[in-house]
């Protein structure tokens, strides 16, 4: 997740990435190794890492977002390479490549902010934009067109399941007799619309955040399969990473933290025996042992926060792969 502020023609939406240094010091741990940024936005971590890095170091990054691929090709080092697609597939990329360990997986989750301030990618309630928010407009189902065919209770689902929202129910009905007046206003299709609706069916919302935060982060997630895509990468990395290698994932909401946290968690504990080998005694060698030890969670400083408003909500977690 990034911050912007408006530059130069040609480069509109420029970006600040959340807890930098934070991040590249929990990483790179030897200058030489390989390293994976599984979510290149517009590049702040990866030109980061890559200064860290010696001349034997590498950097292979990934985003399923094309206008982010077409930015990486200003990064003209040849220790880096950028794959137009989604970091659950760090496995295959890496067996492509015949590199099966790598020293380091990061992962910045959610949206870069070039995504969500450019109103024509349609994630964002703040401007008016066409009802996309896919990562990759080329591929999958827009925004627009999910909502003009899935059911009221598809819709309550999603919305409840992705956004947290309590009133999941109400929004789903005023969509759905929304869009039982297609025929009179036209579908369903711009985002300031769903942004309006969705504030008329929310009757209470905490102050200063806009009542249509959670619906539009819901339909979000779902589209994009982003919690999906995060389980699968954070599986992936445990198994790619070298001993001492360290996986880092900065995450923005607590659906995506609270999958984090039960992953390193669980990793970080020793696997419990079957029923079967439970009372059997087990030289100390031969006792399961945990694959990860934790890192410290780490959140932006004061500073940080109220310079980019898009770090209040940063959680830095990262862990070290055991031997």
């Amino acid at each position: 997740m990034e911050n912007t502020g408006r530059g130069s023609e040609g480069n509109r939406y420029e970006h600040r990435p959340v807890l930098l240094n934070e991040a590249v010091d929990a990483l790179v741990w030897r200058t030489d190794g390989f390293y994976i940024d599984g979510t290149f936005g517009r590049g702040g971590h990866s030109r980061a890492i890559l200064a860290r890095l010696a001349p034997g170091g590498r950097l292979l990054a990934f985003d399923k977002d094309p206008e982010a691929c077409a930015a990486a090709q200003l990064i003209t080092d040849a220790r880096f390479e950028i794959v137009h697609g989604d970091c659950a597939a760090l496995r295959e990329q890496l067996n492509q490549r015949n590199a099966p360990r790598v020293s380091g997986v990061l992962l910045d989750l959610g949206l870069s902010s070039p995504q969500l301030d450019n109103p024509a990618r349609g994630f964002s309630f703040s401007a008016d934009g066409p009802l996309d928010m896919r990562m990759d407009p080329r591929q999958g189902e827009s925004a627009a067109q999910w909502l003009a065919r899935a059911s009221q209770q598809e819709m309550t689902e999603v919305i409840r399941r992705y956004g947290e929202e309590r009133f999941a129910g109400q929004i789903a009905k005023a969509i759905t007799a929304r869009r039982m007046q297609s025929d009179r206003y036209g579908p369903l299709a711009r985002t300031r619309e769903l942004a309006e609706l969705v504030a008329r069916a929310v009757k209470t919302r905490p102050l200063g955040r806009h009542p249509a935060t959670r619906t539009f982060q819901a339909i979000r997630i779902y589209l994009n399969q982003e919690l999906q895509t995060l389980s699968a990468a954070l599986d992936a990395a445990l198994e790619i990473l070298e001993p001492g290698g360290r996986l880092v994932v900065m995450s923005f909401h607590s659906l995506e933290d609270r999958i984090v946290k039960r992953f390193m968690q669980t990793h970080a504990r020793a696997p419990q025996p079957g029923a079967a080998l439970r009372y059997l005694p087990l030289r100390a060698p031969a006792e399961p042992a945990p694959a990860l030890k934790l890192g410290p969670r780490i959140r932006a400083r004061d500073a940080e926060r109220k310079a980019n408003v898009r770090a209040r909500s940063a959680v830095m977690r990262s862990a070290e792969k055991l031997g």
